[in-house]
């Protein structure tokens, strides 16, 4: 599974933007695709993640209510949805694939990672 994520760029506080995450290979029903950022200086963090069958989502508590997970099966491609930006949600963002189906926060429970996409919220 290769994993590409597209959608990053600058954007004004308050704003949106919604990132993609294409991927190749067979997806299956059991996995879980996550969301990750990495801040400058700072460790990867769990933003979001989403069972590939079901939809059920997870999130952040620091992303709650303005961020929105979702996925097209058919396209095999994930979504986040991100709104009311802030400063604070400048990173890197990557997307993930857990292929053992855990509704994974920790990012050693993934097996497959895209190469990431950055986010800059200017205040």
């Amino acid at each position: 599974v290769q994993l590409v994520e597209s959608g990053g760029g600058l954007v004004q506080a308050g704003g949106s933007l919604r990132l993609s995450c294409a991927a190749s290979g067979r997806i299956l029903s059991w996995y879980t695709m996550g969301w990750f950022r990495q801040a400058p200086g700072k460790e990867r963090e769990f933003v979001a993640t989403i069972s590939w069958s079901g939809g059920r989502t997870r999130y952040a508590d620091s992303v709650k209510g303005r961020f929105t997970a979702s996925r097209d099966t058919a396209e095999n491609t994930m979504y986040l949805q991100m709104n009311s930006l802030k400063p604070e949600d400048t990173a890197v963002y990557y997307c993930a694939a857990d292929a053992f189906g855990r509704t994974a926060i920790v990012e050693k429970d993934y097996d497959y990672w895209g190469q990431g996409t950055k986010v800059t919220v200017s205040s």
